[in-house]
């Protein structure tokens, strides 16, 4: 049964009948708006990214999953591939995460989407990002990027590493950056 999660929410990771999920893939969807133009609406694209921070319990970043870096050092994190139009259903972008091959140092995975050409949230409608159990393809959580606006960026959510096992918090803090470098002053809040 997936959960869907509203701004600050946490779920567990772990499993109702014992255990914890140990790989995941955060997926990320979304659509252009269409534009108003001079002989009506027309259709446009829009190059929205997904990102994964690696923290570790001190805060320090210490590995980054992108567009221009498509795995983690240890392996344990990949993305998929960059979607620049958000065209088709479903996930635009994905990043999978295998919870059992990450480095003990890190205890904080932040995904974050920016809008590498500029455009901002006004401009974007139906964006989502969601949590899927990869051993059964079943979805956990699912968090509605809603609240359009002025913003070119947004913090997604984050999985943290406890002692009984992983959770998932939805954070929806709206920022502005065209790369997961200028979200990171923005991310020190929310680890």
């Amino acid at each position: 049964m997936t959960v869907s999660l509203t701004k600050g929410q946490k779920v567990s990771l772990s499993k109702a009948g014992g255990g914890t999920l140990t790989r995941v893939r955060m997926g990320l969807g979304w659509d252009a708006a269409p534009k108003k133009g001079l002989f009506g609406m027309r259709k446009q694209t829009i190059d929205l990214d997904a990102s994964c921070l690696l923290f570790s319990a001190g805060g320090d970043l210490v590995d980054q999953v992108w567009f221009r870096q498509l795995k983690s050092r240890d392996g344990a994190v990949r993305h998929t591939g960059d979607n620049l139009t958000g065209d088709g259903d479903g996930d635009d972008e994905s990043i999978e995460v295998d919870l059992t091959r990450l480095s003990a140092g890190v205890k904080t995975l932040v995904f974050t989407v920016n809008s590498f050409t500029g455009q901002d949230f006004s401009q974007i409608e139906n964006a989502f990002c969601r949590l899927i159990d990869e051993s059964t393809g079943r979805e956990v959580a699912r968090y509605d990027l809603t609240g359009s606006g002025r913003h070119t960026a947004q913090i997604m959510a984050k999985l943290v590493r406890e002692e009984q096992g992983w959770s998932m918090t939805a954070i929806g803090a709206p920022a502005s950056g065209r790369t997961f470098r200028d979200l990171l002053p923005a991310m020190a809040a929310h680890l």
